[in-house]
Parts: C-alpha cells; sequence; structure tokens
C-alpha cells in the first residue's frame, strides 16, 4: 500500500484587539444508524412517515413495555469503531439519562456514559492543499434519539411528533485536536465519508441524520502545546457548545461568530461561562440555550431493563473480516495502480458510488488514467450541469470504458470522442456503435493525410512562406487539414507530415 505523508496545518489564529488567540474545538457527533427498525423496538425507521406512525408501545413509553436491543445496531455501531481504528468494548453498558421534555415520553434517554461501546480511535483529516490532521476519537457510545417538537403549525399550540424517538444514534466524541473552522467542517466529511462507505449512516444532514455539537475555545498561543504535553485542560479556555449544527457551511460560520464573542468577553476582562449556545445564521451570532449540564444534573444510573452487552473477540473478528475497503486505502491504491494525482484520487473516493463507477469503468480498460480524467471531466461536468447524481448517469461504465478504449486504439481522436460521448449520454447508444454508424472512424492512412496535405500547402503559397519564416505558423495547416478531414485524420500524423512537408 502507498504511504501517504502530510504537513500538519497551523491552527487558526484570530486577532483580538489586545493579542492573538488560537482556536480549539472538539466535536460530538450524532450519526443515525442505518438499519430497518429503532434501537429498542420494532418500529420502522423510515423517514417521511406520517406523524406518530413509526412508534412501538416501548417508543410511547408505555408502562410496562420493556426495550429489546437490536443486533444490527450493534453490529452498525462496531463496524464504524473498527472504521475509525478504535478499540471495541467487548462489554458495554447503558445507562438513563433523566431529564423532562414533551417529545421524550419515557422522561429519560437510554444512552452510555459510563461504558460506552467504543472507545478511543482516529481519524486522518485532508485539508486539500497537502496539509492533513489526526483527529483523535475519544469515544462512540450508542443512545436513543428523542422525538420532534413542532412549534410553527399553530399560533396557540405546540405538536410532536415521535416517529424519531427510540431511533439508534451513534454519538462520536472527538478530543479538542480541531483548530480551524475548515478542519472542523473537514472533519465531518471525513466522518461522512467513512460511514458511508460502512454502510453504517446515511449522512443526510437534511434530514437531521447526521448533525454536530461544537464545542469552542480559545487560547493564547503556546497553550495548546501544554495541554498537550499535559493533557490538563486548565491550559485551555472555557468551552461552549454549539447544538444541532446540520451544514458544513453553518458550522464555520458558527465557529468564526462564538470565538469572536468570547474573544471580546475576555479581552474586556469578562469571563466565558460555560453553556449550550445556538446558532442563528439569519443574525450571524450564537446565544445562550441553557448552562452546560454536568452528569449530576441528569442522575445517571444503570438501565435496570438492560444487561450489560457483552460479545466476544470472534464477533469483532466476523465483522471485521467483512469491512470494504475504506476511503484512505482506496485512494492510496488508486494512486499506486494507476498513477493518479493525490486531487484525482481525491475526488474519485469522495463518494462511495463515484468510487464503485471508477473502478467498474477499469474493469474494461487498462488506461486507468485516461479513465479518471474521463470521468473527472466529461462524466462530472456533464452530470453536474444536468443536477443529475452519479448513480443516475446515462452512460454505464462499460460504455465509457468503450470509448477510453477506442482513443487508446487510435480508432478515434480526443476531439471525436467528445462528440461520441454526447451522443452516448443522451441517447444511451454504445461508443462502439456510434462511430461505426456515424463514420466517425480516425483516419490513419498517411497517404490520404498526405493527400490532404499538400492540397492545402499547394493552395497557400503565402502561408507556406511565412510558416518557414515562423515555424509556430505549421499550427494553421494543421487545423485546416483537421477541418478538412471532419476532425477524423491523426493528430499526431498530421503534424508530422505537415512538418515534414514545410522542412521538406
Amino acid at each position: 500500500m502507498l504511504d501517504l505523508t502530510y504537513d500538519t496545518p497551523k491552527p487558526r489564529v484570530i486577532s483580538g484587539a489586545k493579542q492573538d488567540w488560537e482556536l480549539v474545538i472538539g466535536m460530538e457527533v450524532h450519526a443515525q444508524v442505518s438499519t430497518n427498525a429503532k434501537l429498542f423496538s420494532g418500529a420502522s425507521t423510515k423517514f417521511g412517515a406520517e406523524p406518530n406512525s413509526n412508534v412501538a408501545f416501548v417508543d410511547a413509553g408505555m408502562p410496562g413495555m420493556l426495550p429489546v436491543i437490536n443486533e444490527a445496531c450493534v453490529a452498525q455501531a462496531v463496524r464504524t469503531g473498527l472504521g475509525l481504528k478504535a478499540e471495541i468494548n467487548l462489554a458495554s453498558a447503558f445507562d438513563r439519562k433523566n431529564y423532562f421534555y414533551p417529545d421524550l415520553p419515557q422522561g429519560y434517554q437510554i444512552s452510555q456514559l459510563y461504558h460506552p461501546i467504543v472507545g478511543e480511535g482516529e481519524v486522518l483529516v485532508e485539508l486539500g492543499d497537502g496539509s492533513a490532521r489526526i483527529v483523535r476519537i475519544e469515544r462512540i457510545h450508542l443512545e436513543q434519539d428523542a422525538g420532534k417538537s413542532i412549534h410553527d403549525m399553530d399560533p396557540a399550540l405546540s405538536f410532536v411528533d415521535l416517529n424519531r424517538t427510540g431511533v439508534a444514534l451513534m454519538e462520536i466524541v472527538s478530543k479538542p485536536d480541531i483548530r480551524s473552522p475548515e478542519e472542523a467542517a473537514a472533519y465531518v466529511v471525513k466522518l461522512r465519508q467513512i460511514m458511508l462507505y460502512l454502510g453504517t449512516c446515511d449522512g443526510n444532514m437534511q434530514n437531521g441524520n447526521l448533525r454536530a455539537d461544537v464545542n469552542v475555545s480559545v487560547c493564547a498561543p503556546g497553550q495548546y502545546e501544554k495541554y498537550q504535553e499535559t493533557q490538563d485542560f486548565s491550559h485551555l479556555g472555557t468551552r461552549c457548545e454549539i447544538k444541532n449544527m446540520n451544514s458544513m457551511r453553518f458550522i464555520q460560520q458558527a465557529i468564526e461568530v462564538e470565538a469572536k464573542r468570547q474573544i471580546a468577553i475576555i479581552e474586556n476582562g469578562g469571563t466565558v461561562d460555560q453553556e449550550t449556545r445556538l446558532y442563528d445564521p439569519d443574525r450571524g451570532e450564537t446565544r445562550s440555550m441553557r448552562s452546560k449540564e454536568e452528569a449530576h444534573d441528569y442522575r445517571y444510573f444503570p438501565d435496570p431493563d438492560l444487561l450489560p452487552l457483552v460479545f466476544d473477540q470472534a464477533y469483532v473478528d466476523e465483522i471485521e473480516a467483512n469491512l470494504p475497503e475504506l476511503p484512505d486505502a482506496k485512494k492510496a491504491r488508486f494512486i499506486g495502480d494507476f498513477g493518479l494525482s493525490d486531487y484525482d484520487a481525491s475526488v474519485l473516493t469522495a463518494d462511495v458510488v463515484a468510487a464503485q463507477y471508477f473502478e467498474a469503468v477499469t474493469a474494461g480498460t487498462k488506461n486507468g488514467k485516461l479513465a479518471a480524467n474521463w470521468v473527472i471531466n466529461e462524466l462530472f461536468g456533464r452530470l453536474k450541469k444536468d443536477e443529475r447524481q452519479i448513480a443516475d448517469s446515462p452512460v454505464t461504465p462499460a460504455q465509457l470504458a468503450e470509448l477510453i478504449e477506442l482513443i487508446g486504439a487510435d480508432t478515434i481522436s480526443g476531439k471525436i470522442a467528445k462528440d461520441v460521448f454526447e451522443i452516448s449520454y443522451t441517447t444511451g447508444r454504445s461508443p462502439g456503435e456510434i462511430v461505426e454508424t456515424e463514420g466517425l472512424k480516425q483516419v490513419t492512412d498517411t497517404g490520404a493525410i498526405e493527400a490532404a496535405v499538400d492540397e492545402i500547402i499547394a493552395n497557400n503559397p503565402d502561408q507556406v512562406e511565412k510558416a518557414k519564416q515562423n515555424p509556430k505558423l505549421a499550427g494553421w495547416f494543421v487545423g485546416q487539414v483537421m477541418k478538412a478531414t471532419g476532425g477524423k485524420a491523426n493528430p499526431k500524423a498530421v503534424n508530422q507530415i505537415v512538418a515534414q512537408k514545410l522542412n521538406g
């Protein structure tokens, strides 16, 4: 496997009125587990159902209803932990987190505070400029989602939809290793990418299936290094948590706004209160939601209805044996096997479906580098123009591979290939059939090309004299020959023959 090396990015420095400050960011990402049923009931997790239609008795907190753990949720959490190179805890336990809210009918949330299913791991976060940071994962725990309170359907009433109640979430908690808004967004993008490859979360932020709480603090330059040496949080500033972020753009904006708010407070002699805040993108500000709760505020205790979750190493090994190739490994393989640039390999592996499409193309052609160029530039460009996804591409991988083989065999030129691609895209016809039917085969007969060159030279004596004095003007003759042959002449042969004739 190719070893990929990166430079570590510098932390974001924000200039205050009195001094410079550095950002310190930790994140808690809530990822909905991709399963058909909820964490402790058989109710459906399908999005968009009629309100309160996907609710089992246990979800609604009915008396006497007992939770039964969904093994598929457990397997998905283990898969995610393995994908993040994390320690899998063979024994974990569920706790009750007690608080009241109308969309939490049980009066508590079942979570894993003390004994999570996944321990420490790490994620390589690349920033696209040759730099990357290792972000350490502190833990991943399973927990139930709450329902949804709706306040904008009636001026005097609020409504509650319990469809999400009991849906399994993985809360992925990072260490405070992120040092800029751009890194924070890139970290969420990378987590989403890995989980999509694993099939453990669909990553749909619009539906609320992936959202993030962002912990932001600021410190003086040099203090973060002291924290790294000692793991003593006193070297860092007081953090504030920005809740329920579901947009990469808003995550970056909220971090910038919150950091500047904290700097202003500190430089004016005040103290930052540890609290939970919400970001208002319309007003470009964060506002206080509630003071930051501690564990004792929730009265955590082991859930008496659930035994500890215990499995053996063989269970973990079986899941690991069936993991797919993950983005970093696939990217390294694309670079090593096909000679792709870091950028091209990153583009092709950013989306699991795009990576699968590219690999299907390379199964039909040995020219992986040319295949990458056509997938990225021609296909992706055309799909973007039409606002279509790669899964809906009218051109199949086999057809694109066929086109690339036609180019490689000099059957058609690159220019003609673009015309063939367009016909294939709009009609679904195969490139080989298009070339045959439309008479688009490249002219490689040097005799025919030489005859065309001779005719152009004979009809343009003035241009010949100019070209002899300025060899760069030979391109004009090449263009005329290509025009005369309908673009079918082999460009390399045309260039060679024109050069011979003009210098002869």
